[in-house]
């Protein structure tokens, strides 16, 4: 019995040990394995689990395009505030690729990544056929970029409008207005001021969106500095753009948008969007969770399109009077342009108040993107923003009546997609499953080993203590044994000892 719980003392004890020393390697070095896994599978290399993902971005990205219809056109011609009503939306399949794709020995690949986007009618409320009163963009932006010039111009423009019988505002199908319509006023604006619209043929808001490229990106593969991966080293060759008015201004700052390095604190993170001409902050909001994958919400700061005045460092975007918008005009070929959150969200009330129909909301209207930061990667995200034309009387120009300055909301947009399918399911399990079974075993295999190696304490100290109960006894035995023995054998006594019978004597 006693050797028997000797043995399983033995046994407990060598378990417990055990799972002390695997708990403990899994702590110290199961944090490592999975920071080398992510180092290893993020960084854009071909052999990269994410290059693919890459590449080809199998995520759904989806355009949706919310329309303002101005329902009181002649009355804004004499001076009215515009009354607008928001159309749609018009929802397209958005696919991206990359092509051109060439590494460099400088740690960094250069790519074109084109767009293609396909209408979807099951998703939209409207078809591209559906005609929408808005203003004449070209005829309108036109007056405002001649307003300085001489006035017999504006009356040599003011005539060629009445004899093309262009308006104010122009009643167009939806796929006009995004993908472009034959004007000839192009060639007219064109043949009066030489280059002030430096295009021909078709005009269309978003007719370089569609079947182009956003430019020649060159960014950090992360191969030798994983801190720096899809870091952007050069936009079309340009290390900084030189659209605004100021050094910061015109930085190249952060990724292209898709992916930011890995191990991510939650403060912020940076972009560069060629739609909006400029670099773009967005700030830690929450964290929260993806369908089980743990993220980074980060969102549009109110100083991101602060004027001067409410934010010093935009003062080089624009020297704009409310905040809440940015004059893009520098990088949309001079039109009176300007960018914003839909329904004027986070801008000036001024804004708002200068027409009606806007209702501007944080749920509806406000920018996100929800990141796992382990990765870098978005797990979901929607970029939302607005295109205004600013519209005014200008006088010599009798098609603009007496409109009163106001910047008008044209259209607003949201880039909208999130991981799913068999994608998030790798995702799932290679990036959250999988570190957690280990970060689990490590504790189990802690938690095991304290009552294993007390157990093995306890049935040790138990055998000690049985052993010690025992051995007294056999030397009481052996001390009885003598005293036996000197009582039945009179050889045994002191001879030297005298007996009864000699003391009588």
């Amino acid at each position: 019995m006693a050797v028997a719980r000797r043995r399983l003392s033995v046994g407990l004890g060598v378990a417990g040990v055990a799972c002390a020393v695997l708990g403990g390697c899994l702590l110290l070095l199961g944090p490592v394995i999975i920071r080398q896994q992510v180092i290893k599978n993020v960084r854009i290399d071909p052999s990269s689990i994410s290059f693919r993902m890459w590449k080809d971005i199998p995520v759904p990205f989806y355009l949706t395009v919310h329309f303002f219809e101005v329902l009181n056109p002649k009355q804004v011609l004499q001076g009215a505030k515009p009354v607008l009503s928001q159309r749609g939306p018009y929802v397209y399949r958005e696919y991206r690729y990359k092509t051109n794709i060439t590494f460099h020995d400088n740690d960094t690949v250069s790519y074109l990544e084109y767009r293609n986007l396909f209408f979807q009618p099951h998703l939209s409320n409207g078809t591209e056929d559906e005609y929408i009163v808005v203003p004449n963009i070209m005829m309108m932006g036109a007056a405002v970029m001649m307003e300085k010039l001489p006035n017999f111009l504006k009356i040599l423009l003011s005539g060629a409008l009445a004899s093309l019988k262009q308006e104010a505002f122009m009643n167009r199908t939806v796929g006009e207005i995004m993908w472009g319509y034959e004007d000839p006023l192009i060639d007219a604006i064109n043949m009066i001021v030489p280059g002030l619209i430096p295009f021909k043929g078709k005009f269309g808001l978003f007719i370089d969106f569609n079947n182009s490229d956003s430019g020649l990106f060159t960014v950090n593969t992360g191969m030798k500095n994983i801190s720096q991966v899809h870091i952007v080293d050069s936009w079309n060759g340009l290390k900084k753009v030189n659209y605004w008015r100021s050094s910061q201004c015109n930085m190249i700052n952060g990724t292209a948008g898709e992916m930011w390095p890995p191990f991510m604190s939650p403060t912020s993170l940076e972009f560069y969007s060629p739609d909006a001409c400029r670099s773009m902050t967005l700030v830690y909001e929450q964290s929260g969770k993806f369908k089980g994958v743990p993220t980074y919400r980060f969102v549009a700061p109110k100083t991101l399109f602060a004027n001067g005045t409410d934010y010093p460092p935009n003062e080089g975007f624009c020297p704009c009077l409310q905040s809440g918008i940015q004059n893009v005009s520098s990088c949309r070929l001079n039109a009176p342009m300007f960018i914003s959150h839909p329904h004027f969200y986070n801008a000036d009330p001024s804004l708002v108040d200068a027409v009606e129909g806007l209702h501007p909301s944080k749920d509806q209207h406000g920018l996100f993107l929800d990141v796992h930061p382990m990765t870098g990667i978005p797990m979901n995200c929607s970029i939302k923003l607005q295109l205004n034309l600013y519209i005014k009387q200008v006088s010599g120009i009798i098609q603009t009546g007496k409109i009163k300055p106001v910047v008008l909301p044209l259209l607003w947009f949201a880039e909208s997609g999130s991981i799913e399918g068999s994608v998030l399911n790798q995702f799932y399990t290679n990036l959250v499953l999988l570190p957690s079974v280990l970060e689990y075993l490590q504790y189990i295999f802690l938690g095991l080993s304290v009552p294993l190696i007390i157990s093995a304490a306890v049935l040790m100290a138990m055998s000690k203590r049985s052993d010690a109960e025992k051995s007294p006894s056999a030397p009481a035995r052996q001390s009885k044994a003598p005293s036996s023995s000197s009582e039945t054998t009179p050889l045994l006594h002191d001879t030297d000892t005298p007996s009864q019978d000699d003391a009588e004597a």
